[in-house]
């Protein structure tokens, strides 16, 4: 006889969702997320849902690789007993190593029915440290005066804390656009975001600059290639501003490496990087060297964003919190997640799981 926790059905669908405005990072900008929907079916009738976000100037992942990969490994995951989620995770790891936004759906979906079985919120089975963070909003690529009206925006939030995509080719334009969102938020903490498109030279260049104006950021999240660890060690070590590392930090054995070169005071863990199972060897590894901690995201909705927050609230500890990504989509075609007032994400009144249904449900 099947318990009931045994996975019965996978169910992947398209999630297409656009944005009000196209997300430009270095590497690129997208105009809509196409992601996926993941539905995974216990045998007793328990449903959980995981969305996979990938983001092709991130790290060339698309919606049909993750599909693809998704498809590769359901046959092995269902009529599996989704309380061993941790051997599950380690197949997946070894079927499809490097499809992580199908790794973070599937993994969320299944800690999501588990612990919806047992009354449980996701906050409380990752350690139940909290249940609220405070988020950053990002202004994207673009021009200045773009710039200046996003940064605006952001404080009519209420939101304290700017994160700013720079490295899309022009310095002179990032320091311009700095500049002026330094004029339209003078007392915000500022985090610069290179998504891998600068050189270390280039980026020292822009933070003295920065620093004749008096404009000295609160981090600097990978601002060269996440393959330049020679970048990324004389960024780290030259002691001007943090650096965080997120592309270079896309597995556990690369934040390893990290801890071993001292190439980052911060990790920046996302679950869409390698799955909710490894971002939890990286926190791990990423504490016991005593690197801070960053939770952040590709370009999600109100589902992934809500796993993430459970999962940075539940661990405590995380300094640096950028889930803002719901804020930039045109639709939502879900009912619960995070409730957010200002810069406050709150998870007190979800009862098992991540609490997002789809609409309809």
């Amino acid at each position: 006889m099947k318990h009931p926790a045994t996975i019965k059905t996978i169910t992947v669908t398209p999630l297409d969702i656009p944005l009000l405005t196209p997300f430009g990072i270095a590497g690129g900008a997208q105009a809509v997320a196409r992601n996926l929907l993941v539905m995974l079916e216990l045998a007793d009738g328990t449903r959980g849902y995981g969305e996979a976000a990938p983001l092709p100037p991130f790290n060339g992942e698309t919606q049909a690789s993750a599909l693809a990969a998704l498809e590769t490994v359901r046959p092995a995951i269902e009529g599996a007993d989704a309380r061993a989620w941790r051997p599950i995770a380690a197949l997946l790891r070894e079927r499809i190593p490097t499809a992580g936004s199908a790794r973070c759906a599937l993994e969320t979906a299944l800690l999501d029915a588990l612990t919806k079985r047992a009354n449980m919120p996701l906050s409380v089975f990752f350690g139940g440290a909290g249940h609220r963070l405070a988020t950053d909003m990002t202004i994207t690529t673009g021009s200045v005066a773009e710039a200046e009206e996003a940064a605006q925006a952001i404080l009519a939030h209420g939101i304290q804390t700017i994160k700013v995509k720079i490295g899309a080719g022009d310095v002179a334009l990032d320091l311009e656009r700095l500049i002026a969102i330094r004029a339209v938020a003078p007392h915000a903490p500022l985090i610069l975001d290179g998504n891998g498109g600068m050189a270390s030279a280039t980026t020292l260049e822009l933070l003295a600059e920065l620093a004749t104006h008096q404009i000295v950021p609160v981090l600097l999240e990978q601002p060269v290639p996440g393959d330049d660890w020679a970048g990324m060690v004389r960024l780290a070590q030259a002691g001007n501003v943090p650096v965080a590392a997120d592309e270079s930090a896309s597995s556990s054995a690369n934040v390893l490496r990290i801890v071993r070169e001292g190439a980052a005071q911060v990790i920046n863990i996302k679950l869409m990087k390698a799955g909710v199972v490894e971002a939890l060897d990286i926190a791990a590894i990423a504490r016991a060297a005593g690197l801070r901690l960053m939770i952040g995201g590709m370009v999600e909705s109100i589902l992934a964003m809500t796993m993430s927050a459970h999962f940075a609230a539940g661990l405590g500890g995380f300094e640096f919190v950028d889930l803002d990504t719901p804020m930039f989509l045109a639709e939502n075609p879900f009912t619960g997640g995070f409730q957010q007032t200002g810069d406050q994400l709150d998870l007190a009144h979800i009862a098992g799981g991540h609490g997002v249904l789809p609409l309809g449900y």
